[in-house]
C-alpha cells in the first residue's frame, strides 16, 4: 500500500521474536525494539522508501523471480488451505501477485489497494487472463471499505507496516470479516535480512499481536518455519 510447525498459538505476552533464528543463509540477527511508541509513526517513511521507484519498476520487482524464491506462494497457500469458494480480501494487492494465485485456487478475490496504478494494471491483467473471480477495490488510508462480515478471509503480505492507526484499521478489518473468518498477515522479520525495508520499518511480532489485541482480536497462531525471511500471524 501506498502510504499505507509448526504453529506456536501466542496468548499474548511472548515475544519470540526477539529471538535469534536461523535460515538457509545462517544466522538472522533480530534487532530488540526500545520504543514501540515510534512504530506506529514509520508508515509514511515505509511508504516514501518505497515509491522512490516507480509503479512500474515495483510491478516488475513485485513479479520476479527472485519474489518468487523467498516469498514460496505455493507454501502460502498450502498454509491458508482449502480456499474455495471463500471470499478473501487481498489488503495491498499491488500487482495481484497472490490476488491471481488466490483466483486460481477457486476463491473469490477482492484486490484492494490504494494506488490507482496498481489497480489499472490489476485490472487489465483480470481482463487478459479471463479472471472472473477476482474484482479491484480502490480503497482510502484509513479503511478497508469492507461491508460488514463481507469476507471469510484477509491476507495482507508486506503491507502491514505500511498502515496507520493500525487498531482502529484493523477493528473495521475485523468487522468486515464473518465471526468464524480470520485475517492473516504475512510480514518481514525485524532483523539484519537481505530483503525487505529498511530495519526501521520493520514490525516484531509482538507490536503486531499487541496491536491486533487493540482491534479486538483474541486468538494468534504465528508461524516463524515456514518462510525464510518472514512471519505469518493468523488472527481471529
Amino acid at each position: 500500500m501506498k502510504k499505507t510447525a509448526f504453529f506456536l498459538t501466542f496468548f499474548l505476552c511472548i515475544g519470540c521474536n526477539n529471538n535469534h533464528r536461523r535460515t538457509d543463509t545462517g544466522q538472522v540477527k533480530v534487532v530488540d525494539h526500545e520504543n514501540h511508541n515510534d512504530e506506529q509513526s514509520k508508515h509514511g517513511s515505509a511508504n516514501e522508501h518505497m515509491h522512490k521507484s516507480s509503479v512500474k519498476d515495483l510491478i516488475e520487482r513485485f513479479e520476479s523471480p527472485e519474489r518468487d524464491a523467498y516469498q514460496q506462494p505455493q507454501k502460502v497457500l498450502e498454509y491458508l488451505g482449502d480456499i474455495q469458494g471463500k471470499t478473501i480480501m487481498d489488503i495491498g494487492a499491488g500487482s495481484g501477485y497472490f490476488s491471481v494465485k488466490l483466483a486460481e485456487k477457486g476463491a473469490k478475490v477482492i484486490a484492494a489497494d490504494v494506488d490507482d496504478e496498481f489497480q489499472e494494471f490489476l485490472q487489465n491483467r483480470i481482463e487478459k487472463n479471463n479472471l472472473n473471480n477476482i474484482e479491484t477495490r480502490k480503497i482510502p488510508y484509513d479503511s478497508p471499505n469492507l461491508k460488514d462480515e463481507e469476507v471469510d478471509m484477509v491476507l495482507i503480505v508486506n503491507t502491514y507496516h505500511h498502515v496507520e492507526n493500525r487498531p482502529e484499521y484493523f477493528a473495521k478489518v475485523k468487522k468486515g470479516t464473518k465471526p468464524k473468518g480470520e485475517l492473516v498477515i504475512i510480514d518481514f522479520y525485524k532483523a539484519e535480512i537481505p530483503i525487505g525495508p529498511p530495519l526501521s520499518h520493520k514490525l516484531p511480532i509482538d507490536v503486531v499481536v499487541n496491536e491486533l489485541k487493540k482491534a479486538d482480536y483474541t486468538s494468534f497462531d504465528v508461524n516463524v518455519d515456514l518462510l525464510p525471511y518472514q512471519y505469518i500471524i493468523k488472527a481471529k
